[in-house]
């Protein structure tokens, strides 16, 4: 017995008998066997969902985590009941295009469903009796809305982000939509993009004023819903903090995909060709970081983010002893626009799919490699926790969801060596919908190509120019996955 399974195992035994004579609590035993390395350690699948008919692109809990929602490139969504496999409800959202992400809003007994496409709509699905279902039009963005952001807590308040750069607040109660701001390169480097495509928006559960977010560009970017005046005359475009890691500042040829507040208002961010980073609220750049010059880290953010600054958790100073953002490897994003979550009761791991078909698990503390399952044949997207235990829903280009739970006999041994499983040539990572979109890329390669990437070697433009145009594909209702196929290149490079 090794030394780690063996304190797994001293541990266990301790807080059994610590909840046994009245000194834990019976939830906070809960807590702690819900957070328990061994459980991470025997998760396998429990059960496949299967009834879309196309890729599904976002799954997620209601509050209580007996329901879970999925929105699919059939432009369904399904409501679950999880540990039956069975599908309670299945309708047609109203979209004309790819599903991005579907919601559940609090305190509405699960009858009000949130929804944003490929299409740029955002509409609303209102479950009425009989399994009737009510489909409505709350607002729209010009090209791709891949995600949406619910208030913590509220019933009413969700925001949206969009290719067109271009971020929202909703408001059920007036259906109606506010256009916030549209998120702006920093400087000239991104002069060929009139605005961030954004792919990524987050609001931090602990201060719900504060929301991030992410997109084509190396930063992530946080706001203060506050600074607006919704008489129009104020903007609150300006960031309260940027976040990026230090070697990145300036690099033209990352972007970002992902967005995760933890419970201790840390901010998770996934990069595409690069890896994961974990950022404290002390670790941001300032609401005015200078272009070609690294900031040292929580230079200005303490003296302008207010009372997001004064916050601060046990869990929290760990990271910051790293004088810099904690990071994840391992795992692969080049392929598609991937989520990044964390796991866990206190948020304890970090989860994330990759290109090679796996689901990747981190310690939160320390960036440790626990757990590499093999989930899809080709890639996985999504990775949601459930609210209250050891449980996680995962999906991506396959037209199942998997549903892990820690039933294994076993504990899993993480591989001596993880050799990467090199995917199939699906498409430019942001597919492509149009002909304005595909000369906006194949202008941006060019302009990366004209300088020297990051190992100082003439960057490979000629191959992603060409994997560009076999992987354009126009937007129509007929799309049959967020990322499409495309010819392989194997052949034409090798």
């Amino acid at each position: 017995m090794n030394t780690r399974h063996r304190t797994s195992i001293d541990k266990a035994v301790v807080n059994v008998w610590q909840r046994e004579v009245g000194q834990l609590s019976a939830r906070n035993f809960k807590q702690r066997l819900a957070g328990s390395e061994d459980l991470v350690l025997r998760l396998e699948i429990y059960r496949k969902l299967e009834k879309h008919k196309g890729c599904v692109n976002t799954v997620s809990f209601n509050a209580d985590g007996d329901i879970l929602v999925s929105g699919s490139d059939d432009r369904r969504v399904i409501l679950w009941n999880w540990e039956t496999g069975k599908a309670q409800l299945s309708f047609h959202s109203g979209h004309n295009n790819n599903i991005f992400q579907a919601k559940i809003m609090p305190y509405t007994d699960d009858r009000t469903i949130v929804t944003c496409a490929a299409d740029g709509q955002v509409r609303r699905s209102q479950i009425l009796e009989r399994g009737q279902v009510n489909t409505s039009l709350l607002g729209r963005h010009m090209g791709r809305a891949h995600k949406l952001a619910v208030e913590p807590g509220s019933p009413h308040i969700f925001y949206t982000c969009g290719e067109d750069g271009l971020v929202q607040h909703f408001d059920l109660r007036t259906d109606a939509a506010t256009e916030l701001f549209t998120c702006k390169p920093l400087d000239n480097r991104r002069s060929y993009m009139p605005a961030i495509h954004l792919n990524a928006i987050a609001i931090d559960p602990r201060n719900p004023n504060f929301f991030a977010v992410a997109g084509a560009d190396e930063c992530a970017r946080l706001f203060d819903i506050r600074k607006y005046n919704w008489d129009g005359s104020s903007d609150v475009g300006q960031p309260t903090d940027f976040f990026c890691p230090p070697h990145l500042i300036d690099d033209a040829q990352v972007g970002i995909t992902g967005l995760a507040f933890s419970e201790q208002s840390e901010l998770l961010v996934s990069y595409n060709d690069e890896f994961i980073y974990l950022f404290t609220r002390d670790m941001g750049l300032g609401p005015n970081p200078i272009p070609s010059s690294p900031v040292s880290m929580g230079s200005d953010a303490s003296e302008t983010s207010g009372d997001h600054q004064c916050e601060k958790s046990p869990s929290t100073m760990d990271v910051d002893k790293r004088f810099g953002p904690q990071d994840y490897k391992g795992h692969m994003n080049r392929e598609t626009v991937k989520g990044v979550n964390f796991f866990g009761p206190n948020c304890e791991y970090v989860v994330s799919g990759s290109d090679c078909g796996r689901i990747f698990i981190w310690k939160k503390k320390g960036g440790e490699l626990i757990r590499v399952m093999e989930a899809d044949k080709h890639v996985v997207n999504c990775i949601e926790s459930h609210p209250h235990t050891t449980v996680l829903a995962s999906s991506g280009i396959e037209n199942d969801i998997k549903m892990w739970t820690p039933k294994a006999n076993e504990r899993a041994i993480l591989p001596q060596k993880i050799e990467q499983k090199k995917p199939k040539a699906r498409g430019w990572m942001y597919r492509l919908s149009s002909p304005q979109d595909l000369m906006m890329q194949l202008f941006s390669l060019q302009r990366q190509s004209e300088s020297p990437d990051r190992t100082g070697e003439n960057s490979s433009s000629g191959r992603d120019l060409l994997e560009l145009i076999l992987s354009f594909e126009p937007n129509n209702d007929d799309s049959s996955g967020d990322e499409g196929d495309a010819a392989s290149l194997d052949d034409v490079f090798s």
